[in-house]
């Protein structure tokens, strides 16, 4: 897929102000820090769409991007440590929760997880409530260039061998590096075949 356009639509802090539409939509979410704005200007070539901050958790609301005019990227607020009060944070959870149950035209979540870090709690149970509602989701694991490969591959296989202690199988799951531009291809391609495939049911 060849990026032309990417706009900034709204911010929402509730499902109910996101915009109205019946384009197809794919969310962005992990853990505050994980390098979700980084990877969203990598994925989309405009280098200051998605705001970039060394401040945990400054992704505090619902953020729509129309894409080529066709589909939207979700930048949800991030979950896990941020340097804001609990029940603030619990709120940011709560509304990207509401957001994935409720948004019908949400057709896949990607859940950013940092490769150099073994696998968080936080992570786990997100993903698992995700799999408990039978909602698809991919991971894509950031900052795969900070790891040597074989340090990059023993943190793969940690969260592997975590997730199969509860999971049948394993999800989608991608390696990127938004300094290297790592991963780009097979993500939007993925997107674009998802498209597809919506296209061919409706």
């Amino acid at each position: 897929m060849i990026i032309h356009s990417a706009s900034f639509i709204k911010s929402s802090t509730t499902l109910k102000q996101c915009p109205v539409s019946v384009n197809p939509e794919f969310g962005f979410i992990g853990r505050s820090n994980v390098g979700k704005s980084s990877l969203i200007n990598m994925l989309t070539g405009w280098t200051k769409l998605a705001k970039i901050s060394g401040e945990p958790g400054k992704t505090r609301t619902i953020n729509h991007f129309l894409i080529n005019g066709k589909w939207f990227l979700v930048d949800l607020p991030g979950y896990g440590y941020a340097r804001v009060p609990a029940n603030v944070r619990a709120k940011w959870v709560s509304a990207a929760r509401e957001y994935v149950l409720g948004r019908e035209n949400l057709i896949c979540l990607f859940v950013l997880l940092d490769a150099r870090i073994k696998p968080q709690k936080s992570d786990l149970q997100f993903m698992e409530f995700l799999g408990l509602e039978g909602f698809p989701f991919a991971r894509v694991f950031t900052k795969s260039d900070k790891l040597a490969g074989i340090s990059l591959e023993k943190s793969v296989k940690l969260y592997d061998e975590e997730m199969l202690k509860k999971w049948e199988s394993l999800p989608v799951t991608f390696i990127t590096s938004s300094a290297k531009k790592k991963g780009r291809d097979e993500i939007l391609d993925f997107i674009e075949e998802s498209i597809n495939n919506l296209s061919k049911r409706v």
